[in-house]
């Protein structure tokens, strides 16, 4: 166990972890380019974990749960920190929060009271991602280079959050739903 811990997929998740205090650091400091700087290697981090984690066959059950938990802190992090600082408008950050706290709060139903122990995002959830990652890239970009086209994109990726973090909001909740029917259809074992 202790061994499957420190794969080097793990370790680079976790040094994404580290990375959460400074970037929130330096937006409160207004230091965006460095900010950016380490928002950037973050994802880079991310990208690596999971590319090594698949040719060096060192996939993890503790790596399973340790990613989304660092790409949600970190994305959650900053929706928070930009809206102190008036970055970001709330109403972004408390779709995205509720969305993530409804789900955190279903799953863990979810795993004490039924046999579910797949709890994979959906292709939605991933668009859901990758939109929330684009809004906070294009966020700290334009306060380092404040430009029409930025602003734009940060304009739009922001949209996409809203529309993503919503839709695959409402598609867990039916996905789940549908989980739970075809448990309820499947056969009961009894133990003698």
């Amino acid at each position: 166990m202790k061994d499957r811990f420190w794969t080097a997929p793990n370790q680079l998740t976790l040094l994404r972890l580290i990375f959460v205090p400074f970037v929130i650091m330096n937006v409160l400091d207004h230091d965006y380019a460095w900010a950016l700087g380490l928002f950037v290697a973050a994802g880079v981090s991310d990208a690596l974990d999971g590319l090594l984690a698949r040719l060096l066959k060192q996939q993890t059950r503790v790596g399973q749960y340790l990613d989304p938990i660092a790409d949600k802190l970190l994305l959650s992090s900053m929706f928070m920190v930009l809206s102190f600082t008036h970055q970001i408008p709330w109403r972004y950050t408390v779709i995205v929060f509720s969305r993530d706290l409804s789900i955190l709060v279903i799953a863990a139903a979810l795993y004490m009271t039924t046999s579910i122990r797949d709890f994979r995002p959906s292709i939605f959830g991933k668009l859901n991602t990758v939109s929330q990652v684009a809004a906070v890239y294009f966020v700290l970009l334009f306060n380092v280079s404040p430009m029409q086209w930025i602003y734009g994109a940060k304009t739009l990726a922001l949209y996409a959050t809203f529309a993503f973090t919503t839709f695959s909001g409402i598609h867990y909740v039916l996905l789940t739903g549908e989980r739970l029917h075809q448990l309820g259809q499947a056969p009961k074992i009894e133990d003698k």
